[in-house]
């Protein structure tokens, strides 16, 4: 289990204890119901200030959330390692990540021929392994593909969330937040790849949970762009359409986006931040 996880159990134990509502402990620290869920879920990386505001509002130590959980059922494959969020890390750095030798020969083979064009067979041949040694890792094709977007959107989840944290205003924050979503995509491109071609491959229970984590990041988006509305200066009247064209924008990166091309990834990050600015009607 990681980290975020332990803590995010440790913190609804503890609200649940005080009769707290996952409703009213999101107002109290200043943060949506959805970002509230998403830390008790495991599913974002909780930065130290956050989990100090969260102790203050359940009226507890600090030191009382980092704990052991009470036993819960885990929604990761059994045979899928843990990795551990990067809680200290900057987000415009994208050091590697927690990829084993399979799980790279099963990204080359998706990217190349797609989920149903690669198989077994040939993902054990990219990774010089018999098909017997990927079985004894991976219960199936299927388990391969939950891991790899398990650890993709742990990565974007926990860098967004550290964006928009950057931000003095909702304005800021919703810049910070696309500038956070196209690096990832500028940056981390196979994996950005398959998430945004093979949501479809996934079987139902696999495709809700995954699902629920990508909208994650467009509920932080909705939420600021909300947020600077309200805040006025916007000349913006459909923002939730706004909302979905920006994200869409960044994800499109994948598509043409070369890293041996003549714009790097933090030029064109920057200036998807301007782009989307100028569609929400910021002066």
């Amino acid at each position: 289990m990681s980290v975020d996880a332990t803590v995010g159990q440790t913190v609804r134990r503890h609200r649940q204890n005080g009769d707290v509502s996952l409703r009213e402990l999101a107002a109290r620290i200043g943060v949506s119901p959805a970002t509230m869920s998403a830390v008790e879920n495991g599913r974002t990386a909780v930065s130290v200030p956050r989990l100090h505001d969260i102790a203050a509002a359940l009226g507890v130590d600090v030191r009382e959330l980092i704990g052991t959980p009470e036993p819960a059922r885990s929604t990761r494959p059994a045979s899928a390692p843990t990795e551990r969020a990067a809680e200290a890390g900057d987000w415009r750095e994208f050091s590697p990540l927690p990829i084993d030798p399979i799980l790279t020969a099963a990204i080359r083979a998706f990217v190349s021929t797609g989920y149903h064009g690669a198989t077994l067979r040939s993902i054990a041949e990219l990774a010089d392994m018999s098909i017997p040694g990927v079985y004894h890792h991976y219960a199936s094709k299927q388990d391969l593909l939950v891991r790899i977007l398990d650890i993709t959107m742990t990565d974007l989840n926990w860098r967004v969330e550290r964006a928009r944290d950057e931000g003095e205003d909702p304005l800021s924050r919703v810049a910070l937040i696309v500038e956070a979503l196209a690096l990832y995509h500028a940056c981390r491109t196979d994996l950005a790849f398959i998430g945004a071609s093979e949501m479809r491959s996934l079987e139902p229970d696999n495709y809700r949970r995954i699902a629920d984590s990508r909208n994650h990041v467009q509920e932080l988006l909705d939420e600021q762009i909300a947020a600077a509305v309200d805040a006025g200066g916007l000349e913006v009247t459909h923002a939730r359409d706004a909302g979905k064209a920006i994200t869409t924008m960044c994800t499109g990166l994948v598509t043409w986006f070369r890293t041996d091309g003549t714009s790097p990834p933090e030029q064109i990050a920057r200036e998807y931040a301007g782009f989307a600015k100028r569609m929400l009607g910021a002066d």
